[in-house]
This record gives structure tokens, C-alpha cells and sequence, in this order.
């Protein structure tokens, strides 16, 4: 009989370290992802949701404006992020440096949901370094019951009726490109003689200013504090949510758009968990968690047509075609040029 008892409990203990081993396997082989992503950007819920899939743990870090990224990055020791998440222009600077890994398409099962309206874009044509997450414009968010005057254009914001009343984004390259897109101006200008009439104009917005805000602007709007919002297309949807007297402006001159995107910076030591994340993110139904929490203007076509006609006729969340065809993304400036506007944008905040 103890032989029996000796026997079974053998039995049990190689079982349990068996599985023991087996569980440490599994631990080590699902891995860890350290994500860098702009605030208020991608859902925890979706990130949740794949450790739950994947067992893989995710250490989300953000921040407010691609210089922020950049500079971190270029501070940390190579490998510290897996992913990250720069917009267009600052995805071919980044290329340009050779700071991202190329990103394998043949581990993304899920691309074929992307609307090609939005691949090979000129920042990087063929998307050997990044695929597209989510963008936008930047138009203008009118609190009318409060503001009487008839807003349509980059232009109007610097009406001296509008003092101390606007919330703009932090964000010197959106500021100065709406002072020169409101004189005709390419919001990429370069040219010494026009920068210094952009400049003379951007003063003129100074005073109009009340809030300089890229992580919730939305939320001076819908307090009431600004009465105006040049911000986040996404941000105004969510106003106009939870106060329908804020309506949205596409201005005249045509909008500042975006793209952000994801990608893998240089020395990644979490590749391939990186790619799985990525093809996570792609999915139709996960990015449908995603634009209900953060309605951005996304390019997952299969997302977009599951969310239905409410959210296909919400113009603020789904940007009209009209719209998307009079755009400027923005570009990389040169080392002189980028010491102008430096200047620019420190005499307009201080």
C-alpha cells in the first residue's frame, strides 16, 4: 500500500513540475512590449485585451507632440521602445535618421483591412517602415450659442473679437501652419521673406489664445472656458457629444491633416511581439474599439463600414471626401528653417 501511496505521489509531483515548466515556457515564450503612443490615443481596453489573447504584457508610456518622442527616443538606450507612433512627416525624419526597423508585411494578416487610399503614402512609399493607425485634420470647433460671428476660415481666428477665447493645440508646427495656411501660405513654408509675414500674423493670434492644450483640448470647450478650439478632429467630436451647441468648421483654405502610424524603432527587442501587436491593432473588430473610444479618422475601411451609417455620417468623426481632397500634410524643414520657426513659436508663448 505505501509503495501504492509512494507511487501516486511521484506521480503528482513530476506532473506538477511537468506543468510548472510548461507554465514558465509559456510565460517566457509570450514576452513583453514597451509601447510609446500618443496621450489619450489607443484604448487600455484594446491593450487588455491582447495581453488576454496573447499573455504578452504591454508597458504603455505617451507623450504630446512628435519632437517629445523623438527626443526621447534619441535619448534612451536603443531597444528601450518597441513601438511607437509618429505622424507622417515625422516618419520619414525618422527614416531619414535611421532610427525604425522595416516592418514585415508578411506577419500582418490583417493589412488587406486598410483602405489603399492610405498606403504608400509619400512619407514612405510602400510603408516599409510604418503602417497607418489613425489621423485627422485640424479644423475649428465654434461654441455658437456664445459666439456670434459667422467662422469659416484658418483666418478668422485672428478677429480681435475673439480675445482670450480660443484653445489651441501645443504644437508649434500646427500654429505656425495655420498662420501661414490663413495667408495662403504653404503650412511647410521656407521662404525667409514670407516666414517673417507669417510671423507678423502669428503675433496677432497671442492675445486670442487662452489655452495651449494637445492632450485634451476638448475639455476647455465642453467646460466652457474657450468658446473656440483649433484642435484634434476627433476632440471636437467628442465636444459636440456632450454639448450639441458646438458645431465643427472645415476652413476654406483647406486643413492641416495628419497621419500617425505605427512603427518599430532601430534595435526593437521585442520584434516579433511588435509585428503581432501591430496585426492586433488591425483587426477590424479590435479597431472598432478603438474609434468608439477615440473617433479619429481611421483608414481600416472593414472598421469603418462595421460601425455603420451614424458613425459614416458624423462628419467630425468621418471626414467628408470634399474635405480629405483640399488637405496639406506638413514636411520636414531644414536645420535654418526650423531655427526660425523655433523663434516664432517662442515669441508667440512668451
Amino acid at each position: 500500500m505505501k509503495k501504492i501511496v509512494s507511487l501516486l505521489m511521484i506521480c503528482l509531483v513530476t506532473v506538477s513540475l511537468l506543468t510548472g515548466c510548461g507554465g514558465s515556457e509559456n510565460t517566457e515564450a509570450a514576452g513583453e512590449l514597451n509601447i510609446y503612443v500618443w496621450t489619450e490615443y489607443v484604448p487600455q481596453s484594446v491593450v487588455d485585451k491582447f495581453t488576454e489573447e496573447t499573455g504578452i504584457k504591454v508597458n504603455m508610456s505617451t507623450f504630446s507632440s512628435n519632437e517629445d518622442m523623438l527626443s526621447k527616443v534619441n535619448a534612451e538606450a536603443e531597444g528601450t521602445y518597441d513601438i511607437v507612433q509618429p505622424t507622417d512627416y515625422m516618419v520619414k525624419l525618422m527614416i531619414e535618421q535611421g532610427l525604425l526597423e522595416e516592418v514585415n508585411k508578411d506577419k500582418l494578416t490583417n493589412l488587406s483591412n486598410l483602405s489603399e487610399a492610405y498606403l504608400d503614402a509619400t512619407y514612405d512609399p510602400g510603408n516599409v517602415y510604418s503602417i497607418p493607425y489613425q489621423g485627422g485634420v485640424v479644423p475649428i470647433a465654434v461654441n455658437t450659442s456664445k459666439v456670434d460671428l459667422d467662422i469659416k476660415s484658418y483666418d478668422d481666428l485672428f478677429n480681435p473679437e475673439l480675445k482670450n477665447s480660443i484653445v489651441m493645440l501645443d504644437d508649434y508646427r500646427i500654429n505656425i501652419g495655420i498662420a501661414a495656411k490663413s495667408m495662403g501660405y504653404s503650412m511647410s513654408e521656407t521662404d525667409p521673406d514670407k516666414l517673417k509675414e507669417i510671423s507678423d500674423k502669428l503675433m496677432m493670434l497671442k492675445d486670442n489664445v487662452k489655452l495651449y492644450d494637445s492632450d485634451s483640448p476638448k475639455s476647455a470647450l465642453i467646460s466652457g472656458d474657450c468658446t473656440v478650439a483649433c484642435c484634434w478632429s476627433a476632440e471636437i467630436a467628442l465636444a459636440m457629444e456632450e454639448n450639441p451647441d458646438i458645431k465643427i468648421v472645415f476652413p476654406e483654405e483647406g486643413s492641416y491633416m495628419f497621419m500617425d502610424n505605427w512603427a518599430i524603432p532601430k534595435g526593437a527587442k521585442n520584434y516579433d511581439e511588435a509585428m503581432q501587436f501591430i496585426d492586433f491593432m488591425l483587426d477590424a473588430e479590435n479597431t472598432q474599439m478603438v474609434i468608439e473610444e477615440f473617433p479619429y479618422l481611421n483608414p481600416n475601411a472593414a472598421a469603418v463600414e462595421a460601425m455603420g451609417e451614424e458613425y459614416i455620417q458624423n462628419q467630425a468623426k468621418n471626414i467628408p471626401t470634399e474635405v480629405i481632397q483640399k488637405v496639406e500634410y506638413i514636411d520636414n524643414l531644414d536645420v535654418d528653417t526650423l531655427a526660425i520657426y523655433d523663434q516664432m513659436w517662442t515669441e508667440l508663448k512668451n
